[in-house]
């Protein structure tokens, strides 16, 4: 590792502008998932250390609230220009803890610079409503204020560009931040904080908890009543647990939860665009994403043609460490990952899915490397139909008519991304109209940035993040009635 990058990794926690080990003394280790190599220790935090960076923000956060719009904007728009200066940087450090390559790292961390510009522009756009009088006399208002303390929970598949998306609104808003970074993956977390601190993000609101499990430290943020909003990314059986642990206090939530994405291939679809737009998102990020393509429907009448040309891509791509120059794709990110895709394979072939190609890890390169795998005939009927693989297996499955695209598609409790390639105008319409998700991509897979609103309905989450809408997720509405 260069200095830079090592001046990068941090191995201790921010509370309160202060870099601290945990009260317990305790740590824990971090390790590069492409060679078990330890990279580090990181403080392992606990109830006392969580409830510590809560007094803390809420103190900070009556300050920051004060500041201007504009004095908020001018903070974050040079935090976003730091990150973009470090951006090789924090691109290897999020490579070496996570795993993906160097280029998905790349393109991560410019994700987050996205996001914190966005929404400090977004800062200035804050507006409350004149309303018309519901009396004589009366002059009544809306003004929007920061909800206050928000806990924010973040996934290891997206351990920079989440902080980015969480974090920036909120700060923008005017709240103030506890930050609880996924276990396996806190270093892009301390890496940014670091940023923020040299940005002119005053101490205490912007927090970052380290832990090596997220209940003892999730229970505080859910249970105190200092902290006023939970956002979080990550499983949706997690997140009903973080749902119901909230409604003591009734914080106001964001929950973007689990996925079972359909991708959908018609007859008359451009089949080369088809299968490039599977291969970026069935297997961006070795498949660990939560709006990748989870079911591959694909029409009769190219069913197979599908099979052959994804068979053929798929050997351009090439598997090892991120940091190899011609890596594309790196390992699952620890060997209970390999353990469980391992086993949706294993199981889904025995209950008679064809296996076209991979479905074994591959020791060889390392211990959490899964073979791009591809599963022919599989039906809905199969436990995979049902299961989120986060892994790289492409589940493909046969369908007749536009109708029984539509039905499989929605039949599931999951409504976060969906995917379909089709010529036909009318049917785009129809889609539109009666697909079941909160975001839909036509003839394309990679639609994400900072100006969608990124989020699912029905056990996908609640909330949006991203775009216009995603500011007021920290923002509540206070009304004003005056009488002359």
């Amino acid at each position: 590792m260069n200095k830079e990058v090592t001046e990068f990794i941090k191995d201790k926690a921010l509370i309160n502008g202060q870099w601290l080990e945990a009260i317990s003394g305790k740590k824990y280790p971090i390790f590069n998932p492409a060679t078990s190599e330890q990279i580090v220790l990181v403080p392992d935090m606990g109830q006392a250390d969580t409830r510590l960076a809560i007094e803390k923000a809420e103190q900070a956060q009556k300050l920051w609230a004060k500041q201007t719009a504009k004095q908020r904007s001018i903070i974050l728009k040079r935090w976003a220009q730091l990150v973009e200066t470090h951006l090789d940087t924090l691109a290897t450090v999020l490579t070496l803890e996570q795993g993906k390559s160097l280029a998905e790292a790349k393109g991560e961390v410019t994700s987050s610079i996205n996001y914190i510009d966005w929404f400090a522009n977004e800062a200035m756009r804050i507006n409350g409503d004149v309303l018309p009088p519901s009396a004589e006399g009366n002059f009544e208002f809306v003004k929007k204020r920061a909800v206050g303390v928000v806990a924010a929970i973040t996934p290891w598949n997206f351990p920079n560009s989440m902080i980015a998306r969480k974090v920036a609104p909120a700060l923008a808003a005017g709240c103030s931040v506890v930050i609880k970074p996924a276990e396996d993956t806190p270093l892009s977390a301390l890496a940014l904080a670091t940023l923020a601190e040299q940005a002119g993000i005053p101490a205490g609101v912007l927090n970052v908890i380290t832990a090596s499990s997220g209940q003892e430290v999730g229970q505080e943020l859910c249970a105190n009543p200092m902290v006023r909003k939970l956002s979080f990314t990550g499983s949706t059986e997690v997140g009903k647990i973080l749902g119901r642990q909230c409604a003591d206090t009734v914080k106001k939530l964001s929950l973007e939860l689990g996925g079972n994405a359909p991708f959908m291939v018609f007859d008359d679809a451009d089949l080369e665009a088809a299968v490039q737009g599977a291969i970026a998102i069935k297997f961006y990020n070795s498949g660990q994403t939560c709006i990748c393509a989870n079911r591959l429907l694909v029409q009769d009448g190219i069913y197979e043609a599908f099979i052959a040309k994804l068979q053929e891509a798929l050997g351009k791509l090439r598997l090892g460490n991120g940091l190899q120059p011609d890596s594309t794709h790196g390992p699952l990110i620890n060997e209970k990952a390999i353990q469980k895709v391992g086993s949706i394979v294993s199981k889904a072939v025995e209950q008679g899915a064809r296996l076209v190609q991979g479905g074994s890890h591959l020791p060889e390169i390392g211990k959490q490397f899964f073979n791009f795998t591809i599963l022919a005939d599989v039906t809905p009927e199969m436990e995979v139909f049902k299961t989120e693989i986060f892994g790289p297996v492409a589940a493909v499955y046969r369908f007749n008519s536009e109708e029984e695209a539509i039905r499989l598609a929605n039949s599931t409790n999951y409504g976060l991304a969906a995917y379909a390639y089709t010529e036909d105008k009318g049917r785009i319409f129809r889609l539109s109209d009666q697909m079941e998700y909160g975001m839909l991509g036509i003839n394309t897979a990679r639609f994400v940035s900072e100006t969608v609103p990124f989020g699912g309905v029905k056990e996908s989450g609640i909330g949006r993040e991203g775009s216009v809408h995603g500011i007021d997720e920290f923002l509540e509405m206070h009304y004003v009635c005056i009488k002359n």
